[in-house]
């Protein structure tokens, strides 16, 4: 790059430079015409010079031509009648002959409208500079002679030569000026850019672009101001805006009025792994600021759908549901083990086989139920790892004898169901919990009779007010006292938005509440299209 900018440097002193001398010469040569024009207008109106003119008189006009000569510093002043013949000359011997032998061709004793000009012209002196004007009688009427001034070129070379030097070192001044300017403005840029070559810079760019469009996440970039100055394809497309829009320079509240990636560019906190609603869609998001020289220049932000990343986990969530059950499981036999161990031990037989007994009779029925009412393996075994928590807290989880879910829909997203109960059995065994504490139950029920799929989950919690029924399923709203909660319930009317369902609110048998899902079985393929 200092390469670069010094032949620039280079280039542009010697183009100003040439230029400089190039004007200076033709500056010089209009000034030296324009005063022989001058002199030789002055000479020509002398009285006593229109006089020996008209009277032929040599001996006056020779001594006081080369007088004036003197006095004006010019090579020559030559004085001649009105047909040219010399009268004055400042080689005596050219005196008599006529003033156009050492003239070009094209110069004639012409004077246009009377006046004087200047031209340049090879003469027995030399080149030269000239000016010719012409002597008219006293009387202003008659032409009685001409008046010749020159000055010689090289004499204004060498002037011109003296300004060359002086302009010459000015340049070289200039250029190397103009080289530490480069060569600091290099450093200054090659520290700015991080030490990387223009070529480098291009290369990153097209990697960055390239990036940007191959991750399958959207990003989004703003500036100090605001300002949108970066985004990818997938952020388009995540959040539902018109692939032909230009996003860039606009201000990201006019894009995306509920992002808080401003909060972010006032407070300089990172967010990570944040879930937020933007354009009625149910995103995780990170958002990070960007900090030059301890200033925040900007805010970054990446996010994906929630149902995207719920597909992804999903699988681990049902290894981890089955590892729960398990552990719970385990949990439970490892404690009637030891409680039978020490009937036994004890010498109580009897108890020690009604006990197990009573509890192979249980787990087994439980487990009759879910394989003859629900086959499908991912609600069930979600219910089976509800129960077992709900055992964990010392609480009940009854499921309805009578329940039957047989028609589920191939295309009904699993992942979307099991969130919409899980959820509401969460729900329902934490208001349970803490209201009537260990000993409580939640009830749930279960029918696909007729056109739609319908759950029931009750509780024995406080309940819900009446006049809450209508804004418990907005984003934030709970009865619960506690921070991090207010999301359940509206994530559970979203999915129902999704496929079609909707959910009922009623205060239930026990005091608690009475949550009432109906998903239509003809919804697979609104929930197919939501979940692309």
């Amino acid at each position: 790059m200092i390469l670069i900018l010094g032949l620039v440097a280079l280039l542009q002193t010697g183009f100003i430079g040439l230029f400089a001398l190039n004007y200076l010469s033709r500056a010089m040569d209009e000034q030296i015409a324009q005063r022989a024009l001058h002199v030789a207008t002055t000479i020509a109106t002398m009285p006593e010079i229109v006089s020996a003119v008209a009277r032929h008189d040599s001996d006056t006009l020779q001594p006081l031509s080369l007088h004036l000569a003197e006095k004006t510093e010019a090579r020559y002043v030559v004085i001649g009648d009105q047909h040219g013949i010399r009268l004055a000359h400042p080689e005596p011997s050219a005196i008599g002959f006529s003033m156009l032998e050492d003239e070009p061709d094209e110069v004639e004793l012409t004077f246009p409208g009377g006046k004087g000009y200047t031209y340049t012209a090879h003469g027995s002196l030399g080149l030269s500079m000239r000016a010719r004007a012409p002597i008219y009688s006293l009387d202003n009427n008659t032409l009685v002679g001409v008046v010749s001034v020159g000055y010689l070129k090289n004499r204004i070379e060498a002037v011109i030569d003296r300004y060359r030097i002086t302009l010459i070192a000015v340049i070289v001044l200039g250029f190397l000026f103009s080289v530490l300017i480069a060569i600091w403005f290099a450093n200054h840029f090659k520290k700015a850019i991080f030490g990387l070559e223009p070529e480098q810079i291009g290369r990153l760019f097209e990697e960055r672009n390239a990036t940007l469009e191959s991750v399958r996440e959207g990003i989004i970039a703003i500036n100090a101001q605001g300002e949108i100055i970066t985004f990818n394809r997938t952020a388009v497309e995540t959040l539902g805006l018109t692939p032909e829009a230009n996003l860039i320079g606009q201000p990201v509240q006019h894009v995306l009025p509920d992002s808080k990636m401003l909060e972010v560019l006032k407070t300089g906190q990172p967010q990570f792994d944040q879930e937020v609603w933007l354009q009625d869609r149910n995103l995780i998001v990170n958002r990070l600021p960007l900090v030059q020289e301890g200033k925040i220049t900007g805010v970054v932000s990446s996010f994906r759908l929630k149902d995207e990343l719920d597909l992804v986990s999903r699988k681990l969530t049902r290894i981890q549901q089955y590892a729960d059950t398990l552990r719970s499981q385990s949990h439970e036999y490892s404690n009637k083990l030891h409680t039978i161990a020490g009937l036994i031990e004890i010498g109580a037989t009897d108890q020690a086989l009604a006990l197990i007994g009573q509890e192979t009779q249980s787990h087994q029925a439980l487990i009759q139920l879910l394989v003859d009412a629900i086959p499908d393996p991912i609600l069930a075994g979600c219910l089976l790892g509800k129960y077992n928590r709900a055992k964990e807290m010392g609480l009940r989880l009854k499921i309805d004898e009578e329940s039957h879910m047989t028609e589920l829909p191939e295309r009904l997203p699993r992942e979307q169901l099991v969130s919409i109960i899980g959820n509401l059995i969460d729900n329902g065994l934490e208001a349970t919990l803490q209201h009537k504490g260990p000993g409580g139950e939640v009830r749930v029920s279960m029918t696909d009779l007729g056109n739609d799929l319908i759950f029931e989950i009750d509780d024995d919690g406080p309940g819900i007010a009446e006049t809450d029924h209508e804004r418990i399923f907005q984003r934030g709203v709970t009865t619960k006292n506690r921070e991090g909660h207010g999301i359940g319930l509206h994530l559970v009317k979203a999915l129902l938005d999704q496929l079609g369902g909707n959910i009922t609110l009623d205060p239930g048998d026990h005091g608690g509440s009475r949550f009432t899902v109906y998903i239509p079985k003809s919804s697979q393929l609104q929930a197919e299209d939501s979940a692309v």
